[in-house]
């Protein structure tokens, strides 16, 4: 037992040294980002709300008005639309990735387009790939690779934390969840360190095993496995692409208004429908994969409703990858999940450097020690 606490502290100590500073960047990183939508909403409040209007303009216009602005090779892909009023509508492009307006849906004013801030920016890089550049052709993407290598080491680091400090008898295992705050600051931060550790151990290795999934390919294949789901080789069927670019060889923006109607007629309780051309999508506000909802596909040339693919229908392979993201970045619960792994996320950033400052002092105390009997 003695040699297995040694090797534990060898593993926890000289996995933690050379990666705790790059552990510490991804988790402060990745806690900013739980309210990214949230903070931009407070800081630009007139890009997302307005006054509500009797009568909203039919999608088909306020898509053409947006078409209008934009340049030759960039178009209008589709329209969101949320359940409560007062709210703009989300106008998706084809463009960069994700881009997007937003429009007063009773004026057809636009009032802005959707930017990461340059903090939220930053803090996406970072947490994915501590800001490096993709390569171009085959090249290392050493920035993904140094956060996917050291977020497995991170797993070890607190397997190997909480095989230490775990007590022999449950009489000692209250000691290790209190912070002491009136014994000086060394013992502050050494019962910071063990007590938040223990507290946030198991949010930390959802965080971390869940996050893998982006790093590694062979990660991912066997995570999927794992829950009996076979990885799909080549990303997103061709077909879908060549379906696409068909349909936006067709009269633009024709039928949107209808099946957005027909499609509130039918899910009233929704949280919000997303047409574009030929598909829409319905989503709930529920708890569990926040990316869940109901697709259907319509007529062109006639707006009506052809078909209909319901979450609970959907291939295991599609629900995964919503469920693997929402339990990463927390929203899976609600309000409560999201705090708790802001919170989770924060002492991940504090646990490498108050192992580094414990390591420190006790290095500077045996430096001291050995000066003395010289």
């Amino acid at each position: 037992m003695i040699v297995m606490r040694k090797l534990w502290h060898k593993l926890h100590l000289w996995l933690s040294v050379p990666f705790g500073i790059v552990i510490t960047l991804i988790c402060f990183s990745g806690a900013m980002l739980v309210f990214e939508k949230e903070t931009v909403r407070m800081l630009h409040p007139d890009m997302f709300h307005v006054s509500s209007g009797i009568q909203t303009l039919p999608l088909e216009e306020l898509a053409a008005r947006v078409a209008a602005t934009l340049p030759d090779d960039v178009a209008v892909t589709g329209i969101t639309v949320p359940s409560q009023s007062g709210q703009t509508w989300q106008v998706s492009l084809s463009k960069p990735k994700h881009a997007a307006v937003y429009i007063d849906p009773y004026t057809g004013e636009i009032k802005g387009k959707y930017e990461r801030t340059p903090f939220f920016r930053t803090m996406f890089g970072l947490h994915r790939w501590l800001l490096g550049s993709r390569p171009q052709g085959d090249g290392i993407f050493w920035g993904k690779l140094i956060v996917g290598i050291s977020t497995l080491l991170f797993v070890i680091v607190l397997v190997t934390g909480v095989l230490l400090w775990w007590p022999r008898n449950l009489k000692s295992l209250k000691p290790r969840l209190t912070v002491s705050v009136r014994h000086g600051w060394r013992r502050f931060w050494y019962d910071l360190h063990v007590a938040g550790g223990m507290y946030v151990l198991l949010l930390l290795l959802v965080m971390a095993l869940t996050g893998l999934t982006w790093s590694f390919g062979w990660y991912r294949t066997g995570f999927y496995k794992l829950f009996g789901v076979e990885m799909q080789q080549g990303g997103r069927d061709s077909r879908s692409s060549d379906r696409s670019a068909k349909l936006r060889s067709d009269v633009p923006f024709a039928h949107w208004q209808e099946v957005y109607e027909e499609l509130y007629r039918l899910n009233p309780s929704c949280k919000q429908i997303t047409v574009s051309q030929g598909s829409a999508t319905v989503a709930f506000s529920r708890l569990g994969n926040q990316r869940a909802s109901d697709r259907y596909t319509f007529s062109l040339q006639t707006g009506e409703i052809t078909g209909v693919t319901y979450y609970k229908d959907a291939a295991a392979s599609g629900k995964i990858r919503g469920w693997i993201y929402s339990v990463h970045v927390g929203n899976f619960g609600g309000w409560l999940t999201r705090i708790l792994w802001f919170v989770a996320a924060l002492m991940g950033a504090i646990l490498p450097l108050t192992g580094y400052y414990l390591w420190i002092k006790k290095r500077a105390a045996r430096k001291s020690g050995s000066r003395k009997k010289t």
